[in-house]
């Protein structure tokens, strides 16, 4: 996007910007980023890992989440999500011999990231970075790194970033079981295509304008997703968004969905749009304001709807699923006369410790 005259980027371009970059950023983790993810993989995988834990703050959390998903599904191996404070605030010493710690920080500048990692290290974890930033305090800590060669992001909300992290996981993952990734290759031409169809979100975007609030839910792979969605219209928009599992959310939250309040579903093409079936004619039989990411046909059945591309393995639907509601992030937010590049009181690098 060009610069005004003052040579100042016009009022979201930087996010705007940012978003339209990932197609090429997909492009180079597959040809200059995988043969690094394969070796640290085999690396790891010689090890024998019996569990992996994975650590990570705010979108960074939400890629370490849809890793639990590949972890779990795809090798087999329990894997969970740290509580830092066990560590860094009450001083625990788990005995974490032979587990994989894998820590995702963009800027890998995170002071409470840094001292779990030293601390898991010191409790005999295998530890591995993965970060935005080859130089960063966490990759120095880590015996392990990988860079998701995203290049500098300037924008607070993350865009670039996140979807970078979910291919280099998915690729490690990928490595540690031996495969080749064959599931990701055509993710850059695919994602492109569905950047380029920014008018129909700004067409949807116009329906939450107004909204007072969201609820985002999604199933298994989804999942993820559907907090990350939430996490991006939040920071940008100021509209308080609530992600829920698809199953939690028939356990008490539905009570507050009626015909006014406006839900998103992420319908993956798989097992996880088979088990939010349930969830969605409940949805429909409230008569929610529902709209649909995912599947075309379920597309047509809802109120509003992106259909995303058809026969795309489930476990890399998410690096797709996420990117119109970049968009629409993007584009509430402007409906709003916002700012996206700069949310207010939010910082690039998270402090707590």
């Amino acid at each position: 996007m060009s610069a005004s005259s003052e040579g100042v980027a016009p009022r979201g371009g930087i996010m705007s910007a940012e978003t339209a970059e990932q197609p090429e950023v997909l492009r180079r983790i597959l040809t200059e980023g995988a043969p690094r993810i394969r070796a640290v993989a085999a690396e790891i995988a010689a090890r024998s890992p019996r569990f992996v834990l994975l650590t990570a703050r705010g979108t960074s959390d939400n890629a370490a989440l849809y890793a639990k998903y590949l972890v779990e599904v795809l090798l087999g191996k329990p894997a969970g999500l740290t509580s830092m404070s066990t560590t860094t605030a009450y001083g625990a010493e788990p005995d974490l011999t032979d587990c994989l710690v894998i820590t995702v920080s963009q800027s890998g500048g995170s002071p409470d990231l840094v001292a779990s990692t030293e601390a898991a290290r010191k409790a005999g974890a295998i530890t591995l970075a993965v970060t935005n930033n080859a130089d960063s305090p966490l990759a120095a800590v880590s015996e392990f790194h990988i860079d998701v060669l995203a290049g500098p992001e300037k924008a607070l909300p993350a865009t670039k970033t996140y979807t970078a992290e979910l291919l280099s996981l998915y690729l490690l993952v990928e490595g540690l079981r031996g495969g080749d990734g064959a599931a990701a290759s055509e993710l850059p031409e695919l994602a492109a295509g569905i950047l380029a169809r920014r008018a129909e979100v700004a067409e949807i975007a116009q329906r939450y304008r107004f909204a007072q609030r969201l609820v985002i839910t999604s199933r298994g792979y989804g999942y993820p997703t559907a907090r990350e969605a939430a996490l991006k219209i939040m920071e940008t928009s100021y509209i308080p968004a609530h992600p829920f599992s698809g199953a939690d959310l028939l356990h008490g939250p539905l009570a507050m969905i009626d015909n006014v309040s406006p839900v998103i579903a992420v319908v993956p093409d798989g097992r996880a749009g088979e088990a939010l079936q349930p969830v969605l004619e409940r949805l429909r039989g409230r008569g929610a304001d529902l709209m649909v990411v995912g599947q075309a046909d379920q597309v047509e059945r809802a109120s509003a709807g992106f259909a995303l591309p058809a026969g795309v393995p489930e476990e890399v639907q998410p690096i797709l699923e996420i990117l119109p509601l970049q968009l629409l992030a993007y584009e509430i937010t402007m409906a709003r006369g916002l700012d996206p590049d700069a949310p207010r009181a939010l910082a690039k690098v998270t402090e707590t410790h």
